[in-house]
């Protein structure tokens, strides 16, 4: 028999078993590249089909208690600290436990909410490009740019630029003195003063004589973002390996993910955030449902515990999203919006549950497990969920 003969038997007692689609490619696979024969290969695909079997849900199995418990356990070992991000030492990042909960409660905003920003062709190999995106994302405040002071003689503030910053941050504009002219006009459309510029040097002052309103200036000043994106605090750039070789990435305090998306050089179909909110709103919900799964793996792994089955993170996610929106699991989400009465009551503030039910004159159905176990039926799972029936008749001989 041929080799190409093999080749395509192999490929035919694949494609013969119920094994999904990724197994099955990857099996076909493996067995090209260990040159095996046809016996060989039935031997291993029928072990495969045999682990895979074994591996699989039973019928009326509690998957979502399993779940819970593998989530659940892992998480009582887990630590509670807020570490430096891996090896950057100037962002710090939510891990552990808060985090966990973070995920799960569907928050609005994490607590160190950042960003990992990929960039593509010269943007990742040239670290002058690079910074060029950094000080598009990067907010720039007037303290970065140069010297703040009050002449309370005169009552004026008193900013003095640095030129080589404004040529550090503005590598596009040969002249900082244009620069100068650009932050002068942001200053008088922010704040509502008129400012004199000369050089590198504005002042402004406020329009009645006032020590007050000249330290409120000064303050509103200071808030004011003249280059870059506002929510972001700060960016760090390193040079690391990625899958596409050894490249410049950008680590972010602070996220802005669909503003970062549309800067010219952010590759966007790598670049992501840890808010999963930010994900759905800019890229939809099925995105923001493979960003819980990594995200909550992440988590895990980091804590040393990435020996929990994804499939349980997963079933978590889908239940989080499967309504098209991101629920919590908790009282104001998935928790607390069941269609049982008792479930609901068994979760958290029970009296307010049962006294809106019997408001509103609700029914319990008893479909799900919780609701069985408090009234002492058996649940419907497993061998409570299936009835066999006898015949008293005698068997009738042929």
């Amino acid at each position: 028999m041929t080799e190409h003969d093999v080749s395509e038997d192999i490929e035919a007692l694949v494609e013969g078993t119920d094994l999904p689609v990724r197994l099955r490619n990857e099996l076909y696979s493996t067995l090209e590249e260990r040159d095996v024969t046809t016996e060989e290969a039935a031997e291993v695909i029928q072990a495969t089909t045999a682990e895979y079997e074994k591996s699989r849900v039973d019928p009326l199995d509690p998957v979502g208690t399993v779940s819970a418990q593998s989530i659940g356990e892992p998480g009582t070992q887990m630590t509670m600290n807020t570490f430096h991000y891996a090896g950057v030492a100037e962002i710090d990042v939510t891990q552990g436990l808060p985090r966990l909960i973070e995920l799960v409660d569907a928050r609005k905003e994490p607590d160190t909410p950042m960003m990992n920003v990929y960039l593509e062709d010269e943007y990742a190999e040239n670290r002058e490009r690079a910074h060029e995106v950094v000080w598009k994302i990067e907010a720039t405040k007037i303290l970065q740019l140069g010297d703040v002071s009050t002449n309370v003689a005169d009552m004026v503030v008193q900013v003095s630029l640095n030129e080589e910053t404004l040529r550090e941050r503005w590598p596009t504009v040969e002249d900082p003195v244009q620069v100068a002219e650009e932050i002068a006009s942001t200053v008088e459309s922010k704040l509502g003063v008129e400012t004199t510029q000369q050089g590198l040097g504005i002042q402004f002052g406020p329009e009645e004589p006032s020590y007050r309103d000249l330290l409120q200036l000064v303050e509103e000043l200071r808030e004011i973002t003249f280059k870059g994106i506002e929510d972001i605090s700060r960016v760090v750039i390193r040079k690391e390996e990625t899958d596409q070789g050894e490249q410049f990435v950008l680590y972010t305090e602070g996220s802005a993910f669909g503003d970062v998306l549309d800067i010219e050089g952010v590759d966007a179909s790598r670049t992501t955030c840890n808010n999963v909110h930010e994900i759905y709103k800019n890229l939809g919900v099925e995105a923001a449902r493979e960003s819980i799964i990594n995200e909550t793996m992440d988590t895990l792994e980091e804590q040393g515990l990435g020996e929990v089955n994804i499939r349980h993170l997963m079933l978590v996610a889908d239940i989080m999203t499967n309504n098209g929106e991101i629920e919590s699991i908790g009282r104001h989400g998935i928790s607390g919006s069941k269609d049982s009465v008792l479930a609901r009551a068994a979760f958290e503030v029970t009296v307010s549950h049962l006294l809106d039910a019997a408001i509103h004159g609700e029914i319990d159905e008893l479909d799900g497990v919780t609701e069985n176990v408090i009234v002492g039926k058996p649940i419907k799972l497993g061998t409570g969920d299936v009835d066999l029936r006898m015949s008293a008749d005698e068997p009738q001989a042929d």
